[in-house]
């Protein structure tokens, strides 16, 4: 039986992604910063744990906690819309300490195990902003665009160790919390600056009213799934019909 561990577990991708390694025989380590047994179906197959991937300690210990495993899927992240001027350098770094460094730091916590056996697979969940840059993401859309080069970078480091490493590229997902909580933040630091309030509010209303094809959270699970599973996928992955149409 293979095991996964897969970072932010409590909703959206990570939740869906959760649920489907569970339901085709994997143990899954579904790790959160506040743990709730309850999202998940009972199962033997099923450990969950605290995790705050901005945290060298709470990294080292849900490492430790979840013993051997074959697949990590960095998933955990946060999201952020607004012009340039309207995000604080604080939010910014915040950006860059989850959707970035929280990657990093998982990796470094699990190279040592999967070098000893010379096997591992390494899966980093970006984003298709990232392959078409869209307005008010731009602090956005840099933690994740950090994370695909230094992932390519990366791949060639580990490949004399047989460690393998992915890149799943979600397009817009409207049915997970990532935009809500998005907003929420948004109004929290006073909403859009004044001079981009009426450009901001059209690109908004837009987003909303698009009748494009959308991701679901179904569709990251599986691309998630295909990198795990099949040794022919490319290293960049997109997910989802809108990411897709972008690789073409």
């Amino acid at each position: 039986m293979k095991t996964v561990l897969i970072t932010g577990s409590s909703s959206g991708f990570g939740l869906d992604t959760a649920r489907y390694f569970l339901d085709r025989g994997w143990k899954v380590i579904a790790t959160m910063r506040s743990p709730q047994s309850n999202l998940l179906p009972e199962s033997d197959q099923l450990v969950v744990l605290p995790l705050d991937v901005t945290s060298d300690e709470s990294v080292r210990a849900a490492v430790e906690a979840a013993g051997p495993i074959d697949v990590l899927v960095n998933n955990a992240g946060i999201g952020w819309l607004n012009a340039l001027e309207g995000t604080p350098i604080d939010v910014t770094r915040s950006l860059f300490e989850t959707n970035t460094f929280g990657t990093m730091r998982m990796i470094d916590a699990v190279l040592p195990q999967f070098r000893e056996r010379k096997a591992g697979l390494i899966i980093n969940v970006t984003s298709s902003v990232t392959m078409k840059p869209l307005p008010l993401l731009s602090a956005y859309t840099a933690s994740k665009a950090a994370v695909n080069a230094f992932t390519e970078s990366l791949a060639l480091e580990l490949a004399p160790f047989g460690i393998g490493v992915k890149i799943v590229l979600p397009g817009s997902a409207p049915g997970t919390s990532f935009g809500s909580t998005a907003l929420s933040r948004l109004q929290e630091n006073g909403g859009f600056p004044e001079a981009y309030a009426d450009f901001a509010n059209g690109i908004i209303g837009a987003m909303r009213t698009s009748t494009d094809p959308r991701t679901l959270s179904s569709d990251v699970a599986e691309a998630i799934w295909y990198a795990a599973n099949d040794s022919s996928a490319p290293m960049r992955i997109p997910a989802g019909a809108d990411a897709i149409a972008l690789e073409g």
